[in-house]
């Protein structure tokens, strides 16, 4: 269905006038808010960490979804954008990307052509997909052969009982002797991602997958075309990442890209808590000055007061991430004006499809009407609720509108 343009209902948040503020009911509650001036700074931060690691930064786009932050982070000297599928190349592409790492597995004749094209309509951009299968390398070569094309791939390493990957360093260097024999592939390097491991203390082994890594990077050299690439490294880990291949033997023409994603938005939830833990223990991270700031925040307005102790907020499981805990108030306003908080005054106790309830502290001044901001934890699963953020100042004044291409 098609809406007219003067309604102004295109998408969720839409707002009633060009010049629109949030805190004022000009804008359609609940909405997704992004600040300008903390994305900029997360851009910024992460770039000039990459930088003084001396390693390359491919954040992983599958995060947001949305071309405005993509063309932020490569004009602010991303090697590459990341992503997930063939879909999510494609988005990347018609943003003007000029890399594309695909960190999965291409699979599937529609998939295949859909890179096929691609890789004909922008001859320019650098796409790499990953295999961890002779199979799918096989199928791979078999169709893009077909087409007169070449297509660019990392080995997977993973590990046992995690997701792709294979499963030792002597099954992916066996791969990697076979790949070298089809003539539709062109082997570029390595890839793994080490966030699968969890236990009480995952460090060690992820420190020890990634020696595995260096070591097998040495053995695969003779097998690459070109600069070696050897990437990893989410969100939590990164500094790891650089601590233990920037210190291993590796191929002398290596570079070293790291891939987090959630960084862009952070988070007032679960990376929070691993940022603080990564500055814990890295000295490059505390001596950039700066750190990174949680910019996504979700508006809404308070739609009743049924109980003394209760307020249901106008938002739920179709507007935000609640795998990694609730999003938790942050701020309360009554017509457009700050009130004083307390984060003990009130709790995000329960959501359903569109209701949050709030556990309220006795005397807490909650009323019809309302607006709260909420901090989000996760911020992948409540980028991919919205199909436009609207990115504002400081004041909430909307600056802009970014689609996103989920």
């Amino acid at each position: 269905m098609k809406y007219h343009k003067d309604l102004l209902i295109s998408h969720k948040s839409a707002l009633l006038s060009r010049e629109a503020n949030v805190l004022f009911e000009e804008v359609c509650l609940p909405a997704a808010t992004i600040k300008k001036s903390a994305l900029e700074n997360n851009i910024q931060w992460m770039q000039r960490y990459a930088n003084q690691r001396g390693v390359s930064l491919a954040p992983h786009g599958k995060t947001t979804m949305t071309p405005w932050i993509f063309k932020a982070q490569q004009q602010a000297g991303a090697w590459a954008i990341g992503v997930g599928s063939a879909w999510q190349a494609a988005a990347a592409m018609a943003s003007g990307i000029n890399r594309v790492l695909m960190a999965n597995q291409l699979v599937g004749k529609a998939n295949m052509q859909v890179i096929s094209r691609l890789k004909s309509h922008y001859p320019q951009v650098d796409y790499l997909c990953c295999v961890d299968s002779l199979s799918n390398a096989q199928t791979l070569s078999a169709f893009f052969s077909s087409q007169g094309q070449k297509v660019d791939i990392l080995l997977e390493l993973g590990v046992p009982g995690g997701r792709c990957g294979s499963r030792t360093p002597e099954a992916a260097l066996a791969l990697a002797q076979q790949i070298a024999l089809l003539p539709g592939l062109r082997l570029r390097g390595l890839e793994l991602y080490e966030g699968v491991l969890h236990s009480d203390d995952p460090q060690p082994q992820v420190e020890n997958l990634l020696r595995d890594a260096a070591r097998l990077a040495c053995q695969l050299e003779r097998y690459v075309e070109g600069e070696f690439i050897l990437t990893g490294a989410g969100s939590v880990w990164y500094d790891v990442v650089c601590n233990i291949w920037l210190n291993a033997e590796i191929p002398a023409a290596c570079r070293i890209v790291i891939r987090p994603g959630c960084y862009i938005t952070h988070d007032k939830g679960i990376y929070h808590l691993a940022q603080q833990e990564l500055r814990a223990r890295d000295s490059v991270a505390c001596d950039l000055g700066g750190d990174l700031i949680s910019a996504l925040e979700l508006v809404a307005m308070v739609q009743s007061v049924p109980d003394s102790d209760r307020a249901v907020v106008n938002f739920g499981k179709r507007d935000c991430a609640f795998d990694a805990g609730l999003p938790q108030p942050v701020a309360h306003y009554r017509a457009g004006q700050a009130l004083p908080f307390s984060p003990e005054a009130m709790q995000s106790i329960g959501i359903m499809d569109q209701h949050c309830m709030l556990q309220l502290a006795a005397g807490s001044d909650v009323q019809v009407g309302d607006i709260l901001v909420f901090g989000t934890s996760h911020p992948c699963l409540t980028f991919d609720k919205w199909k436009t953020l609207l990115l504002i100042d400081d004041r909430y004044n909307v600056v802009d509108e970014l689609e996103t291409l989920f």
